[in-house]
């Protein structure tokens, strides 16, 4: 299992509730998940209705289900969105709390095996 960063990963998905997503496809235009990332990898997601919205780590199981591995940040106090009917767009993304800023000193520290 890999972690993929990957480029144009969109798809909508009509789940509720706050299970896996299944997948509907890739929208116009973009990649599908299956496509970007590949099955049992994980990617780094949103899902949003537009109003609420969830970002976390997703691990695709299959070609069309990605579950929930970790929430980072939500509509939802920061947890799971217990989604209701309608459709919904979700998509890779690189959050904002896994980013390391450029052209500042963060104190970074690397460790190698030896």
């Amino acid at each position: 299992m890999a972690l993929i960063q990957a480029d144009r990963v969109k798809e909508t998905t009509t789940t509720t509730s706050t299970g896996s997503y299944t997948l509907a496809g890739a929208e116009t235009g973009f990649r599908s998940f299956n496509t970007g990332v590949g099955a049992n990898n994980t990617c780094y997601y949103v899902c949003t209705d537009g109003t609420d919205y969830e970002i976390g780590l997703g691990t695709l199981s299959n070609s069309t289900t990605l579950a929930r591995t970790t929430i980072f940040t939500s509509s939802n106090s920061n947890n799971a969105v217990s989604w209701g009917a309608g459709s919904k767009d979700i998509f890779v993304t690189y959050p904002a709390s896994k980013a390391v800023p450029k052209g500042r000193s963060v104190g970074l520290s690397l460790i190698f095996g030896g």
